[in-house]
């Protein structure tokens, strides 16, 4: 029973490596309650995504589709659309209107903190699912892959999601289309790392990194882009 216990420790690891990576983004931190809380909520909405998801592959079954068709339906819409969607909804029910969201950065730093809980209990879930024997290499196969994989891969497109959302900071006018267009960027970048890591056909190795690496940089130039957005702002003001 004590791996149990274990198993939670270990699978908040990886999304707290990376928490501590994206805080340090943020010049003027937030109140750790709120992150904290932030993380909270997105582990909770791992639940009903789970089952809205299993919910979806059930309903697909339902038609004749033949695999690449049901696979691509499935992690594009059923996963990706699903988690992504999920991971915002948590952000603009507790942050939007909270007086922590006052300067655009902040809507990347929370969805991030979002996006990261929601891997930590995905994480946990599949630890709780190993079995015996060779328990020890299993975990750390599965959290090794799971810190360069998935777990980077909700804190990177939770992120863009948090870039189109801080843009509309001053915008507030265009704030669905913006965060229209950062979900569907993040749902291609997700759904396409799903199917890279399950369609036998594809080079798996070259197509997960590629993926990963791009999204990663990408994230760092939004990150360099809206930490400047508001000294612009303020100087366009002045002038």
């Amino acid at each position: 029973m004590i791996r149990y216990p274990l198993f939670i420790i270990l699978g908040l690891i990886p999304s707290f490596i990376w928490l501590l990576f994206y805080l340090r983004k943020d010049k003027k931190p937030e109140p750790n309650e709120m992150v904290i809380k932030i993380f909270i909520y997105g582990m909770a909405i791992t639940v009903p995504v789970a089952l809205i998801e299993w919910g979806f592959v059930n309903f697909l079954q339902g038609f004749e589709l033949s695999s690449p068709i049901f696979l691509a339906i499935y992690f594009l819409i059923g996963v990706a659309l699903v988690e992504e969607l999920a991971k915002y909804i948590v952000i603009k029910l507790r942050i939007l209107r909270d007086k922590c969201f006052d300067e655009p950065i902040d809507a990347m730093i929370y969805m991030v903190i979002a996006g990261l809980g929601f891997a930590a209990f995905e994480n946990i879930l599949i630890l709780f699912a190993l079995k015996q024997p060779f328990l020890v290499e299993q975990t750390l196969i599965a959290l090794s892959g799971r810190f360069i994989g998935a777990t980077i891969l909700h804190a990177l497109c939770s992120a863009n999601i948090g870039f189109f959302l801080g843009l509309s900071f001053y915008k507030k006018h265009l704030r669905r289309r913006l965060v229209a267009m950062g979900i569907l960027i993040s749902i291609i970048f997700h759904g396409f790392f799903n199917l890279a890591l399950v369609m036998k056909s594809w080079p798996k190795i070259p197509m997960l990194l590629t993926l990963l690496i791009g999204l990663f940089i990408i994230v760092l130039l939004e990150f360099k882009y809206i930490s400047k957005l508001k000294k612009h702002v303020q100087e366009k003001k002045e002038n």
